[in-house]
């Protein structure tokens, strides 16, 4: 695993036991967040960075019991937090770095990833990789359960114009990563960013099964 993440797992080792009891009124927010998905029976989708898979169980039922949800994340400690929670009935999890899927390119419709952006180490070459597991036509869900600056006022901090989850930096760093943003919402209640694969010339848009892992 990249060492750019050593921070990162160091933080949410130290908080895996108690996350899912810091923020107990979250699952609604989830719900609708993968509910704007708009998956389909059957389909394969990514939970990027799932922590304690608090998305796994909305996933599970939005792709129903012949769809694939992969729940990926780089901090063993929640990830045994989500199997402590019975999570891991709703999807396989699987100890990686979204910098370097363990997925076939291509072989998802949807990417969910909650609070993932802002831990990204090279947001452009990370959102890349997210691109390139997801078929032409899929879709990504940039998601938290409360916008940036509900968010920063938590910290003691306030955004600024040029915050990476901004519209006007989020829409062209997502182009040049290989997406088309469409859905932009930054609200007190909630923070969602729904963006669509493009389609490059060099590859017709099809359905693609299949992912290894």
């Amino acid at each position: 695993m990249n060492d750019d993440h050593t921070h990162v797992r160091e933080f949410f080792t130290a908080r895996a036991a108690d996350w899912d009891g810091r923020f107990p009124d979250d699952g609604p927010a989830y719900a609708a967040a993968v509910a704007a998905l708009r998956l389909r029976e059957g389909d394969r989708v990514l939970d990027a960075g799932c922590g304690t898979g608090r998305a796994l169980p909305p996933l599970r039922a939005a792709v129903g019991p012949s769809g694939t949800v992969l729940g990926v994340d780089l901090t063993p400690a929640m990830l045994e937090a989500a199997v402590r929670a019975g999570r891991g009935r709703d999807g396989r999890l699987l100890l990686a770095d979204v910098a370097a899927l363990p997925v076939r390119s291509g072989s998802l419709d949807a990417v969910f990833a909650a609070g993932l952006i802002a831990h990204l180490p090279s947001p452009a070459e990370n959102l890349r990789e997210l691109a390139r597991v997801v078929r032409p036509g899929g879709v990504l869900a940039l998601f938290h359960p409360i916008g940036r600056a509900a968010l920063a006022a938590r910290h003691g901090r306030q955004i600024t114009p040029d915050d990476l989850r901004a519209e006007g930096s989020l829409g062209p760093l997502l182009a040049g990563a290989g997406w088309r943003m469409t859905s932009y919402v930054d609200e007190d209640a909630r923070f969602l960013a729904l963006a669509v694969r493009e389609v490059s010339r060099r590859q017709p848009r099809r359905r693609r099964r299949g992912c290894r892992t």
